[in-house]
């Protein structure tokens, strides 16, 4: 018989006792040690983090008072005049007591009103700044302290991140403790740029104002503090209404901040600022730029600026500049040039003048320097140089008729011929035919030997076409040849550096004078400076001289008026004009008569007189005629034979 089973009791949990909960006190000690974990664990990993960021922090200790040079240039004219400075410069270091008041409160003004009150980072101005950047949306304000830019000038890089700020606070700080507040102020405005290549304030005033920091008025001092902000925006260099617009507001933040009077606010507000501009036009560019890696090279190595002593001469440079300008700018005298170029010289190769293009912001290239072209007729000065060296005299007559040797035959620049003719009368009408018939009884040799030794350097093709100046040269070989004519038959030597020193009078370098050289004998000058002044006068360089001067000049022209040039001389003056196109294109019939001519006058007229031999100079005593008649004593005489 079964029995029916009964179902399971069911299972029963079994219930926990119910927890108490902790006292007040244990509740508030368990929050507490949290927080301080976390604390702690935020306080070693931020330590951790400021060990790493600074760890190859400078040791400000070592820092000197005095500031570092840069070696920058200063480059004057033969009188004094400042033609440009290159280079970053630095000034002598000044302590704040060797500072107007002024100054210095300018530049608290604008920098850091509380300098003197805070340990190096100004919570306060930090503060101020971030809530004017959130108002305005952007970055309007920043909340550096001078000690601040100080460390960041010093060893920082401009970079804006986190990881500098928190670097260059540590390093103002450091500073703090290292120097005392008027040393801060004085590393700061010995280190701050000013713009324009200089470095600390005494490097600024010398640029703007042209005189010591020590010495500036509270206009001045405003609108050097005013630079700070953006040196290059604000240089009066640059834009002189918007630095003085700047040096306002700097002048109404120290009335605001009680640092001057309304009535000194005023009086600043009102006086003139005059900002010491070089003296030169930027044409001197190409002047410089041809002499900056050889002065730096002479002075040798050196941390000081140095000063450069140069032979230009300011207001010559700007009568070449302007010359060129005018005739080269104007469609109907540049006659389808785009370029010239111009070398005047002083009667012992001392350049006071030159222009190498139209312009020197659009081209920097020196074509005076460095463009090598065809001189064409402007060479026949050498041919007939070492003709009359030969024996041959200015009254004796050639023929101006088509003549062959071979294959060549030279004509004329108008195809043209006159028949029988003297020897200045063909050099002053530039005669082809007859240079070409002189230059074959003279010796080909003999010519270019002459050319060299008045100072040609660029090698001289010897055959018949060199004659009417087929090789190149550069308008200053053929400046400083021609230079013989105008200083008394002298040898020039072409220079633009006379000395150089340090801004404390320190002699680095001085050019050494060349012996006198007489390249030309008296009979043979004074024939030559009768054919340069009689074409000047009635030839093809007659549209060259300036009234009332003895002007001595001889043009050239090259095959479809590539190149046209003019050579010559007015008193002790030399210069050389070359016109034409880079690409060597044919011009619009640009003679040497034309554009070269007018830019010698033009610029003869304007340039001061120079003494390269007296403007009143006269023709040496001639040899007797049998002498002079004797061709076979002149030429041993002239290579070195003979008494």
């Amino acid at each position: 018989m079964s029995q029916t089973r009964k179902p399971p009791a069911p299972w029963r949990r079994r219930q926990s006792p119910q927890r108490r909960p902790a006292p007040p006190g244990r509740q508030r000690f368990g929050w507490f040690r949290f927080i301080l974990s976390i604390a702690v664990i935020g306080f070693l990993a931020g330590a951790a983090f400021l060990v790493a960021i600074t760890r190859d922090l400078p040791n400000v200790s070592d820092i000197e008072l005095a500031q570092p040079r840069l070696g920058g240039e200063v480059y004057l004219d033969r009188n004094g005049q400042v033609i440009s400075r290159r280079g970053a410069s630095r000034g002598a270091s000044l302590s704040v007591a060797e500072l107007p008041d002024y100054l210095v409160n300018a530049v608290l003004s604008v920098e850091d009103r509380r300098f003197y009150d805070h340990g190096g980072v100004d919570l306060r101005g930090i503060a101020r700044a971030m809530l004017a950047n959130i108002r305005a949306g952007r970055v309007v304000q920043g909340g550096s302290t001078i000690t601040q830019q100080l460390a960041k000038n010093l060893f920082l890089t401009s970079d804006r991140t986190f990881v500098r700020k928190i670097q260059e606070m540590v390093l103002a700080w450091q500073l703090e403790q290292r120097f005392s507040k008027d040393e801060i102020i004085a590393l700061y405005l010995d280190r701050v740029y000013f713009g324009a290549g200089a470095y600390g304030v005494e490097a600024a005033a010398q640029r703007y104002f042209g005189r010591s920091a020590r010495d500036v008025t509270l206009g001045e001092a405003a609108l050097l503090a005013g630079l700070l902000k953006a040196p290059s925006r604000y240089s009066p260099a640059n834009d002189m209404e918007r630095a003085a617009a700047r040096a306002t507001v700097v002048l109404d933040l120290m009335y605001e901040t009680g640092r001057i009077t309304e009535e000194e606010r005023i009086e600043a507000a009102q006086t003139p600022i005059r900002v010491a501009r070089a003296a030169s036009t930027p044409g001197a560019g190409y002047f410089i730029d041809t002499i900056e890696a050889q002065a730096r090279e002479l002075a040798g190595d050196r941390e000081a600026d140095i000063v450069v002593y140069t032979t230009l001469d300011i207001p010559a440079q700007r009568a070449a500049e302007a010359a060129v300008r005018s005739v080269m700018t104007n469609p109907e005298t540049a006659r389808g040039a785009d370029q010239a170029a111009l070398v005047a010289m002083f009667g012992d190769g001392a350049i006071r003048a030159m222009v190498g293009g139209v312009d020197y912001a659009a081209s920097p290239y020196n074509r005076a320097l460095n463009a090598r072209r065809q001189p064409g007729s402007a060479f026949k000065v050498f041919v007939y140089a070492a003709a009359f060296e030969s024996g041959l005299r200015p009254e004796d007559v050639r023929d101006d008729m088509p003549v062959s040797w071979g294959n060549w035959s030279p004509t004329n620049y108008n195809g043209q011929y006159s028949g029988p003719m003297t020897l200045e009368t063909a050099f002053s009408r530039s005669s082809n035919v007859v240079a070409a018939r002189v230059a074959e009884e003279t010796g080909h040799g003999f010519i270019a030997e002459l050319a060299h030794r008045l100072g040609i350097e660029s090698e001289i093709r010897v055959d018949r076409s060199m004659a009417l100046g087929s090789f190149e040269v550069t308008p200053v070989e053929l400046a400083t040849a021609y230079t013989a004519f105008a200083n008394g038959g002298q040898r020039a030597h072409s220079h633009m550096i006379e000395r150089i020193e340090t801004v404390d009078g320190e002699l680095l370098w001085q050019r050494d004078v060349p012996d006198i050289e007489t390249v030309l004998d008296q009979r043979t000058l004074s024939w030559m400076r009768r054919l340069l002044e009689t074409t000047a006068r009635s030839g093809t360089a007659r549209f060259a001289a300036p009234p009332g001067t003895v002007t001595g000049a001889k043009t050239g022209t090259t095959n479809d008026n590539r190149d046209a040039w003019i050579a010559g001389y007015t008193g002790g003056l030399t210069a050389a004009v070359w016109v034409g196109n880079d690409d060597s294109s044919p011009t619009d019939r640009a003679a040497g008569s034309g554009p070269p001519a007018a830019i010698f006058r033009a610029f003869m007229t304007a340039a001061p007189p120079e003494a390269g031999v007296p403007a009143n100079w006269t023709e040496p005593e001639i040899p007797d005629e049998e002498e002079e008649r004797d061709p076979i004593s002149s030429l041993l005489s002239r290579i070195g034979v003979g008494g």
